[in-house]
């Protein structure tokens, strides 16, 4: 009889039978049962100091010694199943390991501990992974927040936090989440995106691609727009990569996402208030620090208060090629933002004067977005002209239409050129990069959705 008709522990253990049990329900006790039978077996201090694969053999080792000595009847299946869960618990984060497993996984939503749905490909769905209960959920967490040095409890009941494999993990726990702890992680590849991959997927064109590589190459000081999950942050690794060997780098971050791959790269990384309210180190600190440590370029992985106006400056001030990302719809509303922040230092400038300062360091605002089938879309490329009167001027260089939905889902649509030649070609030539006239051409559609 296997563990789904009946899981029995012996008398000389004071188990307990499961007769008539769902079988995810009476798997989660055996597993909860051998899981505490080996905590009482394991050495923890031992732990740290076995290597990872060592340490998981033996782990391996224990679990089938227990199964046997408790006279568990369980098939190859489940007795595989329950080896490889107790590792996942000891040595990582329990449930969720085989979802961070997943290449294809890009999102892992935890709506307390009985509900994780993830994105896959941009669309999301339901999985059938749960945790025991909510002190299951809590005991990940802690492991998960403790690991960088951040704590989470009811006086401190909201941390962001990373993981090693540099995901980015956000926890809200009662008494401000209603239902039980909510989790969210936002997982980057293990190998970066190329630009050729953004054309593979048709997230943009050849064109625009060339464009990009030839701004980023020529020092162009450029934002990022978009919504959450846009693809602004790949982007900007993307876009990063055309750096130079030989530019010393340096980036700031709330929670350090950015997968550069420069040899001379200094990430810094802001740091919240801790329990007392103490020691709080902002991104604008960051970035005036940063001034002071000999940049070619500043990345900013996402400008969203007072710190703007430090990273305008230093645009304005010699600070070339620098790039940042920023939540907004469209690339009007993004300067708009970096207005709005402008005012958030403070600083009690005039409107006339904060827009000359956003037309001056910003000369290119790329728009990206998900679309309703999931998929990322570069839809907009603007070059900022300049000022007329009191309003920042811009003209836009590429676009993407979307025309409709087919019958799967997918998004139909066309990218193309609006024929206006961008003034930054001047700039771009004397990098000695030469674009062709007829990258601008307006009658080239470049079709997607077929």
């Amino acid at each position: 009889m296997s563990l789904r008709d009946r899981l029995e522990f012996n008398g000389r253990t004071n188990g307990f039978a499961a007769a008539g049990m769902h079988d995810q329900r009476a798997y989660r006790d055996i597993k909860v049962r051998i899981h505490k039978l080996l905590l009482d077996r394991v050495d923890l201090a031992m732990m740290d100091s076995l290597p990872q694969e060592q340490l998981r053999s033996e782990l391996g080792s224990l679990v089938e010694e227990l199964l046997h000595s408790e006279s568990v009847v369980v098939n190859d299946i489940e007795r595989k199943n329950l080896v490889r869960d107790i590792q996942h618990e000891m040595l990582g984060f329990g449930p969720l390991e085989l979802l961070m497993s997943d290449p294809a996984v890009s999102d892992i939503l935890v709506n307390t501990w009985k509900q994780v749905y993830v994105e896959r490909f941009g669309r999301l769905e339901m999985t059938d992974v749960q945790f025991n209960d909510d002190a299951h959920l809590m005991k990940i967490i802690d492991k998960i927040v403790s690991g960088v040095g951040r704590r989470i409890d009811e006086s401190s009941p909201m941390v962001d936090a990373r993981l090693p494999d540099g995901s980015r993990v956000n926890v809200i726990i009662p008494p401000l989440a209603i239902d039980g702890p909510i989790m969210s992680i936002r997982r980057f590849a293990a190998k970066p995106l190329t630009m050729d991959d953004f054309i593979r997927l048709q997230s943009l064109t050849p064109a625009m691609a060339q464009v990009l590589q030839g701004l980023a190459r020529a020092k162009t000081n450029m934002i990022i727009s978009g919504g959450t999950g846009g693809g602004k942050t790949t982007l900007l690794n993307i876009l990063s990569s055309y750096i130079g060997p030989s530019e010393r780098v340096i980036t700031i971050e709330d929670a350090a996402e950015l997968q550069l791959q420069q040899p001379h790269v200094v990430r810094l990384e802001s740091r919240p208030p801790n329990i007392e309210g103490k020691g709080e180190i902002t991104q604008r600190s960051l970035v005036r620090n940063a001034l002071r440590m000999r940049p070619d370029r500043i990345i900013l992985g996402e400008v969203r208060g007072a710190e703007a106006i430090d990273m305008l400056q230093a645009m304005n001030t010699g600070h070339e090629g620098s790039l940042a990302t920023i939540h907004a719809n469209t690339p009007r509303d993004a300067l708009s933002r970096l207005e709005n922040m402008i005012g958030m230092a403070g600083m009690n400038l005039p409107s006339k004067v904060a827009r000359h300062q956003i037309s001056c360091a910003i000369s290119v605002v790329i728009q990206v977005a998900r679309l309703p089938d999931g998929k990322r879309k570069l839809t907009s490329i603007q070059e900022i002209t300049g000022m007329e009167g009191d309003v920042v001027t811009s003209q836009e260089i590429f676009s993407f239409h979307q025309t409709g939905i087919d019958a799967k889902g997918a998004v139909r649509g066309h990218f193309r050129a609006t024929g206006v030649r961008p003034r930054f070609t001047e700039r771009l030539r004397v990098h000695g990069i030469e674009l062709p006239e007829n990258l601008f051409d307006p009658s080239r559609l470049f079709e997607v959705g077929d």
